[in-house]
């Protein structure tokens, strides 16, 4: 099920050019969306969504992985910024090998970590090749657009936006260079 089957308010009726859309969304409408990797390996789902509150931006998707019927199931926060909104397939792609994403540092649903802690930030960062002193939103655009894969058989590098450059977006709407001044714009947020 994906953000537009769980929209209760209309927010993503069909309006052509105008109203919210993949730009400006809910946050419950996202919880729930399933999480595939490059190579469509199914990841879990969106149990949560973590706000700074601190700076008004979503820090971390709690995302839900392994287990059966909820039964041992693992949590991983993973940074905002790490994760490709697919708005034709309206779910998020994270670009991390299955396999890798079994010795991510993750969590169990009873036993939450303090995600204010500087040191547990920076270790999850880490892990998904992120910047922790930078917000930032997931790329959007239509189908899976990550390139290699932390611990994959791609680059091994992390988030792949880092190559693409000033300029470079994958969102298809026009006039979206893809830079943080742009996404000030487009969100209205305080980025950049």
């Amino acid at each position: 099920m994906g953000y537009a089957d769980r929209d209760k308010y209309g927010i993503y009726k069909d309006r052509g050019q105008t109203g919210p859309g993949p730009s400006l969304m809910g946050a419950d409408t996202l919880i729930g969306d399933s999480v595939v990797n490059a190579v469509e390996e199914d990841l879990g789902d969106i149990k949560e969504i973590m706000l700074d509150m601190q700076t008004g931006q979503v820090a971390y998707a709690v995302l839900a992985f392994g287990g059966f019927l909820g039964m041992g199931e693992k949590l991983f926060a993973v940074p905002w910024q790490a994760l490709h909104l697919d708005t034709v397939n309206k779910r998020f792609v994270l670009n991390v090998d299955k396999e890798r994403l079994k010795s991510a540092p993750g969590f169990d649903k009873d036993a939450w970590p303090d995600m204010a802690d500087v040191n547990w930030a920076g270790g999850i960062h880490s892990f998904y090749g992120t910047d922790p002193n930078r917000g930032g939103a997931p790329t959007m655009g239509p189908g899976v657009s990550m390139g290699g894969m932390v611990g994959g058989a791609g680059t091994g590098m992390g988030d792949s936006r880092a190559d693409q450059g000033p300029g470079s977006s994958t969102d298809p709407r026009a006039g979206n260079l893809g830079d943080d001044s742009d996404l000030s714009r487009i969100r209205g947020s305080n980025i950049g």
